[in-house]
């Protein structure tokens, strides 16, 4: 077990019903192809409002991780003092969405490694996806990956498509709703999260989560460790590998 998962203190284990995952940067290393696509878009997009800045994609990713390109559309808008009519914003939003897509079907691998993880503990615990990213988006990575038979379509919760208004995370409302769909509260949920957005997006919805930088860049493990505490995480840990150790740990993965 890592340092990290033993210096904070663990989740009641045996309370945990279902794995709530986030998908991008968490399930499969999608955020940086993603943003060679995404920030082609983006920079589209402030060219056309007569925004003077530009992003590389390292450094949209870096401004803008956990958050989907609605929100992150909005927030530059704002930050220049323009805003987007929403039928623009809507055109946006499905020319990057599909720019994305196309991107990540190419692209994205199986992980033999990290898929043997997940199935070992869909044993001993239900499996949930809950993302801020379009469903479409993350149907294309499951598929693209092999997990989509670990992570039903019942199971597959988007702050972009499952509720009445698109969202984004750090807003709980995602992992809300994907608590009462699973009819989950508390503890019987354990969040397993990347990015701080993400990681207090669950924290605010009341579950216990834990820190995964399986795809964090090693330079940035530093960092995002940290802020992943001080977003109120209950374990840090370096992999999934690492997860279902901490895991195995409760009685639920010995019945």
């Amino acid at each position: 077990m890592s340092q990290d998962a033993r210096h904070l203190s663990p989740p009641d284990i045996d309370a945990v019903e279902v794995l709530l995952c986030d998908a991008d940067g968490n399930l499969f290393g999608s955020e940086e192809p993603a943003f060679v696509a995404s920030t082609a878009v983006t920079n589209r997009l402030l060219a056309a409002l007569g925004i003077d800045r530009r992003f590389t994609p390292d450094g949209l990713r870096r401004r803008s991780v956990g958050m989907n390109f609605r929100s992150m559309a909005l927030a530059l808008a704002a930050e220049a003092g323009m805003s987007i009519e929403p039928e623009a914003l809507e055109r946006w939003v499905l020319a990057e969405r599909q720019a994305v897509v196309a991107r990540l079907s190419e692209v994205l691998r199986p992980d033999a490694d990290i898929r043997r993880v997940l199935v070992a503990l869909s044993r001993c615990f239900r499996l949930a996806v809950v993302t801020s990213s379009a469903s479409t988006r993350l149907d294309a990575c499951l598929t693209a990956t092999g997990l989509d038979d670990l992570f039903p379509d019942h199971a597959r919760f988007s702050a972009e498509d499952s509720l009445p208004v698109p969202t984004s995370k750090p807003d709980p409302a995602i992992y809300q709703f994907a608590g009462r769909r699973l009819d989950l509260t508390g503890a019987q949920g354990l969040a397993v999260e990347d990015a701080v957005a993400g990681a207090r997006s669950a924290v605010a919805a009341g579950f216990p989560t834990i820190g995964n930088l399986q795809f964090v860049p090693d330079g940035e493990r530093g960092e995002r460790a940290a802020a992943l505490r001080e977003a109120g995480v209950a374990a840090i840990v370096p992999s999934w590998s690492h997860l279902a150790q901490l895991l195995a740990t409760g009685t639920r993965s010995h019945s």
